[in-house]
């Protein structure tokens, strides 16, 4: 399983607008590095600090295809369960060691019969035992409140209710082992549109 190639120390986060913004406003967030480059699969959500009451993860899929996992990067909320279809022409051994979530699906073909629970926050980096180029990076987080980035290096993030937030990112390039910067974000009790949030990472992610 191959080590993240870039080691950014730590995240610089930078709220170019609004600290304090309307409530139910569509939070844009644009990543980019320390170059002006968009960053994209930067995974970046919201933590809020009141309950969030009984809400059911959505699940989520890794595939293997082509002998890769599809997607790189996925994020998911703690307690979603994740499936590893395998639609390649070949078997796979999907494995992680990471300590949120270690597992095992020795060689198979097609879908495994019982999806994983992520049950706990973090980063869980998988591989497969038989092809060592392939790996994927899944980022458990304690919000439903998430989103990552596309090629332009904007994420949006779902509507936020009012409320007192921690605004984090996570990048898979970061050095190993690191927390996501976070910033306080403080959503209020008005209307509005859209607010444009920048982050800024120390590095280069090319």
């Amino acid at each position: 399983m191959h080590k993240p190639r870039l080691s950014i120390t730590r995240l610089n986060l930078l709220l170019a607008l609004l600290l304090s913004a309307p409530a139910m406003a569509t939070r844009l967030v644009e990543v980019s590095d320390s170059s002006g480059h968009p960053v994209e699969d930067a995974v970046v959500y919201a933590e809020p600090s009141q309950s969030l009451g009984n809400n059911k993860p959505a699940a989520a899929e890794v595939e293997q295809k082509e002998r890769k996992f599809m997607p790189l990067v996925t994020v998911v909320q703690t307690g979603a369960m994740v499936s590893f279809p395998n639609n390649d022409t070949v078997k796979h051994h999907a494995y992680s060691f990471s300590p949120a979530k270690s597992f095992e699906l020795k060689l198979y073909s097609g879908r495994p019969s019982t999806p994983l629970l992520f049950d706990k926050a973090g980063t869980v980096i998988v591989g497969c035992n038989i092809h060592d180029q392939m790996v994927a990076y899944i980022h458990v987080v304690n919000t439903p409140y998430f989103a990552k980035t596309d090629s332009k290096g904007v994420a949006s993030l779902p509507t936020l209710p009012a409320g007192k937030y921690t605004l984090k990112t996570w990048y898979y390039k970061q050095a190993p082992g690191s927390e996501a910067q976070q910033q306080s974000l403080n959503v209020g009790t008005d209307s509005a549109s859209t607010a444009t949030i920048v982050v800024k990472l120390n590095g280069k992610a090319a």
